[in-house]
């Protein structure tokens, strides 16, 4: 196979980005366009900058359409310890809602907002399975377990069964 070169190597990653559903790991696009991972990485930024809506997540890269009928969004507050976040996640996407991102407020940066997408329990264990191999910290930890959420789901319904599991659990952040 032969090295793709700029342009037309990031064309080929619009490409493979909007045919598929579900995010496609860096690695796996380098073995696509016979360039190495942080090539990747800083084509994903070129086109990022060109407003091409790509959202990188902990299970690789997503191509998100600006339309999405039919689903509804709700912003959440919660608190919790790092070792409920496995608890929080799955009462979530266990009512059929998914996990768009996590964000909080920073003194320094202000807000900052990382994507999750996980929407059943083996995305969420991918996700926390990702974060033990790195050795990475829970946003959260900056702000004492205080976060947000944005979730979605296809019905209001939904996600209000979400967020009244979240309040049983004592998790839910209100007034």
């Amino acid at each position: 196979m032969k090295k793709l070169l700029g342009e037309e190597r990031r064309l080929k990653l619009l490409t493979l980005l909007k045919q598929q559903q579900r995010p496609i790991t860096g690695t796996d696009l380098a073995k696509h366009t016979n360039v190495s991972r942080q090539v990747i990485v800083n084509d994903m930024n070129l086109l990022k900058a060109r407003n091409e809506p790509i959202v990188a997540t902990s299970q690789g890269y997503l191509y998100m359409e600006e339309q999405r009928t039919g689903i509804f969004e709700r912003k959440i507050v919660c608190m919790h310890t790092g070792e409920q976040t496995r608890e929080e996640l799955y009462t979530i996407v266990d009512c059929g809602v998914t996990v768009e991102n996590v964000i909080i407020e920073h003194a320094v940066y202000g807000e900052i907002t990382a994507s999750i997408l996980v929407s059943n329990r083996l995305e969420v264990d991918l996700f926390l399975d990702k974060l033990a191999e790195t050795n990475a910290n829970f946003l959260s930890a900056l702000t004492g377990g205080t976060h947000l959420h944005v979730i979605s789901a296809s019905s209001e319904d939904l996600l209000d069964k979400a967020v009244d599991r979240l309040r049983e659990k004592g998790i839910l952040v209100e007034n």
